[in-house]
């Protein structure tokens, strides 16, 4: 996959199918409406391409609004790679492109490609007040010499699968169906860093975990995760939370990896929900949160083994 920054210049001249979107999460919707292009465009013998933007269109468009992405850029960039898309485009979404018009966009499109057929979502919208809906999409292609197809949504249970959908079921900690839509475990990224150490002293060295603030998170629990570090797989036990037993304040990710030792501070980890094992709770002492613990591990534990594949 060719990975372009921007449109100011011609890609190339190869005829081209192309789909448009932010592709939040990547999950099953985005991976059919990717997959139909590049469909298309095999059928055609054309070339398939992916513009997405950079940063999320929300961050300037609603400027004062919580951050919640389900990806980061090079989580999408990973995640559409492995779609066989041919290029793909990352457009920088700012101020100045905020204002642009559906026509004006297209325009700067088809400078950039020779673009043949566009598919679209079936609730995509592009340009300033999202004016350009596949109608107004249509007759602007009519002008410039590209057809627009919309794609039907993907169902799951009887509902489209979207990103906001994502991000309802994991603020309910249902990370088993965030999996389903997204077609693999919702995943976190970030740096190890020193924490208060408290897990330590009880017995249960935790990896803490810095995620950036624009990320979504699970609902606060315990979860049965699988952390990745320098490609090596651990199975670990990760709390979400505020630790109320402890009067905590800052929501913390902390992770102990199952019969594991060494220094991991300063590495890059990635942790996968597989399986929510409670909710957050707060205990009458450190006893008694040991006795939980300890039953959350044989529970992971056990939850690994019957699902040893996954």
């Amino acid at each position: 996959m060719k990975l372009v920054h921007g449109l100011l210049r011609s890609i190339n001249e190869r005829p081209t199918i192309l789909t448009i979107g932010v592709f939040d999460g990547m999950h099953l919707g985005h991976q059919h409406l990717i997959g139909t292009t590049v469909h298309r465009a095999r059928e055609r013998q054309f070339q398939s391409a992916v513009l997405t933007f950079d940063p999320h269109p929300d961050s300037v468009i609603r400027p004062d609004r919580p951050k919640r992405y389900l990806a980061s850029l090079a989580e999408r960039i990973e995640h559409i790679r492995e779609n066989d898309a041919d290029v793909l485009i990352i457009l920088p979404f700012t101020e100045e492109v905020k204002q642009y018009t559906a026509q004006i966009f297209m325009e700067y499109v088809c400078r950039s490609l020779a673009l043949r057929e566009l598919h679209i979502g079936w609730d995509f919208a592009l340009g300033y007040k999202r004016e350009g809906t596949f109608g107004r999409l249509r007759e602007i292609g009519q002008t410039l010499g590209y057809s627009v197809h919309p794609v039907e949504a993907l169902l799951y249970n009887g509902d489209p699968v979207s990103s906001s959908r994502v991000r309802h079921v994991l603020d309910g900690g249902d990370v088993t169906l965030a999996a389903e839509l997204l077609g693999r475990p919702f995943a976190l990224s970030g740096t190890v860093t020193e924490g208060d150490k408290r897990g330590r002293t009880i017995g249960f060295p935790t990896a803490n975990i810095r995620v950036d603030t624009s990320r979504i998170m699970p609902a606060n629990g315990v979860y049965v995760c699988r952390a990745i570090i320098h490609n090596q797989s651990h199975d670990t036990v990760t709390n979400i939370g505020v630790r109320p037993t402890f009067d905590g304040q800052q929501r913390t990710v902390e992770a102990h990896l199952l019969n594991f030792t060494g220094d991991i501070y300063g590495e890059t980890m990635q942790l996968r929900f597989l399986h929510r094992l409670r909710g957050e709770q707060k205990f009458n002492g450190v006893t008694e949160l040991v006795t939980q613990i300890n039953r959350d591990i044989e529970t992971a534990s056990a939850w690994f083994q019957q699902n040893p594949s996954i």
